[in-house]
């Protein structure tokens, strides 16, 4: 009974010491990405080509969240993309509909060109066996890290934000 009292203890006093010591470490300030510092980004991307770009980056303790603007135009012949990373992907769509395709296999997939750093892109020319949705201004998808996605087709011009959590905060800051 008094070994486990003494452990009780100890355990207790562990976790107290925990608490406190998170207690007193700072929060981080929160960071504001305006509607007007997006919308001024957006409206900045080349209306000719698919722009994927880090609007900013942050430390958020223990890892890094990218925000980034994308443009992607009807015109520009799209292609099936994974990235070989821990970093998953959070679109919110702005403006247009499209259809993507997530899950399956890409067959024959090559490197895109090196990018960031923090992600190896492969890409080829369609999805086999994945699942196909309708996505519209506000809707939300999460795409887990390493699924296959691609917009099959497009109605029009796509406009989306990305949220890129990094476990391994290899995003650079911005």
């Amino acid at each position: 009974m008094r070994n486990r009292m003494l452990k009780t203890a100890i355990i207790t006093g562990a976790l107290l010491l925990a608490i406190a010591s998170v207690a007193q470490t700072p929060p981080l300030p929160a960071t504001i990405v305006s509607h007007t510092d997006i919308d001024a980004f957006i409206n900045a991307l080349p209306a000719n080509a698919v722009s994927d770009r880090p609007i900013r980056t942050i430390d958020v303790g223990g890892y890094h969240v990218g925000v980034y603007g994308v443009s992607r135009p009807k015109s520009v012949k799209q292609e099936a993309n994974f990235h070989i990373t821990k970093i998953s992907e959070i679109y919110y769509i702005l403006e247009g509909s499209a259809t993507l395709v997530t899950g399956g296999t890409v067959p024959d997939p090559k490197p895109l060109s090196p990018g960031s750093g923090a992600m190896v892109t492969m890409q080829g020319a369609r999805i086999d066996g994945g699942v196909s949705r309708k996505v519209t201004k506000g809707d939300v998808v999460v795409i887990p890290a390493g699924t296959p996605h691609w917009f099959s087709s497009q109605d029009s011009d796509l406009r989306y934000l990305i949220f890129r959590p990094d476990p391994e905060s290899k995003i650079p800051l911005k």
